[in-house]
């Protein structure tokens, strides 16, 4: 992992912990659950990252994960903005400041993709075979979708850890939408039933989470 990626991920963590605890820290300044809300934001990415590593490794590719960078101005490939806005910071920061924490955005890490040298080699030869398809991205995208999913699930068992899974849920959910450079594109662009199927479930497991959070 380069030391870039690593830089992001940290702030990706950063943003997603005051997002999680703004509400917390502004309204009842419990600024002890800010400890918890950096720990579950770093156990919700960590998780996900991995996932998709792990997922990109066995498809012989590699995944670089960064901030939410906003470039394209329009649906035109060559319609760009000159310098990229840092979307994944400015839009969980702004709505958590204006709801005053009641309306959580997660939106805040991507990930590109690249293939590794031996896609080239395989047992059927030299062939060119290096060319990410998008069914190889939405695969990569779908195993970060899926572990944040079951992250929510297993810690919704323990009750210690209710918000753990109730954040882990919203954190796919805003992943799942099939906006900019978020999985879902991805896996919508690659894979589309299976995008249908986990936006379906996403959406229980957010709304779930959602009623779970007001009783």
């Amino acid at each position: 992992m380069k030391e870039k990626e690593i830089f992001h991920i940290i702030m990706g963590i950063l943003i997603l912990s005051i997002v999680i605890g703004f509400k917390d820290l502004v309204l009842y300044a419990n600024y002890s659950f800010m400890g918890y809300a950096i720990l579950f934001s770093a156990i919700i990415i960590i998780v996900n990252v991995l996932a998709k590593k792990g997922m990109a490794s066995f498809l012989d590719s590699r995944v670089e994960h960064k901030i939410w960078f906003w470039k394209r101005l329009w649906f035109k490939q060559n319609w760009n903005l000159k310098n990229a806005i840092p979307t994944g910071a400015i839009i969980p920061l702004f709505i958590s400041a204006f709801s005053i924490g009641f309306f959580k955005v997660m939106t805040v890490l991507t990930f590109e993709t690249f293939a590794l040298k031996r896609r080239a080699a395989r047992k059927f030869g030299y062939y060119s075979y290096t060319e990410l398809t998008d069914f190889t991205v939405g695969m990569i995208a779908t195993a970060g979708i899926v572990a944040t999913l079951l992250l929510s699930l297993i810690t919704y068992w323990f009750e210690p850890l209710e918000t753990l899974s109730r954040m882990a849920a919203y954190y796919a959910f805003w992943n799942i939408i099939p906006f900019s450079t978020l999985d879902g594109i991805h896996i919508l662009s690659g894979i589309r039933k299976v995008w249908y199927v986990l936006a379906t479930i996403t959406a229980i497991f957010a709304l779930f989470a959602l009623y779970t959070g007001l009783v």
